[in-house]
């Protein structure tokens, strides 16, 4: 993939819009969302036929997809080995509507890429 930055000698990068990032260890801002939509998380997969629960919810990884908004797409360890891959789509600020999540894959592992979904 070719680099269309204005200097392809830097090492400072733009997300593409549209495309997802490399993935990122999650920092206090993605734990922050994270911590705030973890009901909304185990609701979203109770209702596709779930039936466990969250021990813990801590991001590990994540990626993000510039939209018109942002996706991020987080792994999520929900306690011991089991994680879950949450994408919560984060609008715009001048639409003052907070983050939700619009997806959830549950029976994931520490080794599982982050992918769209």
């Amino acid at each position: 993939q070719k680099c269309s930055c204005p200097d392809p000698g830097t090492s400072v990068h733009m997300a593409m819009p549209g495309g997802t990032g490399d993935a990122k260890d999650a920092d206090e801002e993605i734990q922050a969302m994270c911590t705030a939509l973890k009901d909304a998380a185990l609701q979203k997969a109770q209702a596709s036929g779930w039936n466990g629960i969250f021990a813990e919810f801590t991001a590990k990884t994540y990626k993000s997809q510039v939209v018109a908004g942002t996706n991020y797409f987080v792994k999520v360890n929900t306690g011991g080995d089991k994680h879950v891959h949450v994408r919560i789509f984060k609008p715009l600020p001048h639409t003052g509507s907070p983050p939700e999540v619009h997806n959830i894959q549950v029976d994931k592992s520490a080794e599982d890429a982050l992918e769209y979904f």
